[in-house]
């Protein structure tokens, strides 16, 4: 099994900051991804940024988030970080940190809050 533990969600006003943290434990992949998604209130869980290592490393993006926010990550160590810049309300949702490794199964964390206010 796979375990994730978020940190770092909270409350900030709109062009605000917040930074996330996931460290992955247990079960290891010698190739996996591990990111971030989120969930709004009354919509579907929707890609925000991930990491690819496997054989080197790729980062992705979803569009609504380029150029604010910066994925980062320790592959040794098992952990991402999600960088939120010039945070905007319709960035309120609950982050949901990911895996998806050789096991072809998404591994989910229990979410942290992030609210922005305008």
């Amino acid at each position: 099994q796979v375990q994730l533990v978020e940190s770092g969600g909270g409350s900030v006003q709109a062009g605000g900051s917040l930074r996330l943290s996931c460290a992955a434990s247990g079960r290891t992949f010698s190739s996996y991804t591990m990111g971030w998604f989120r969930q709004a209130p009354g919509k579907e869980r929707e890609f925000v940024a991930a990491i690819s290592w496997s054989g080197g490393s790729s980062i992705y993006y979803a569009d609504s988030v380029k150029g604010r926010f910066t994925i980062s990550g320790d592959n040794a160590k098992k952990t991402v970080y999600l960088q939120m810049n010039s945070l905007k309300p319709e960035d309120t949702a609950v982050y949901y940190c990911n895996v998806y490794g050789s096991d072809y199964m998404d591994h989910w964390g229990q979410g942290t809050r992030v609210t922005v206010s305008s």
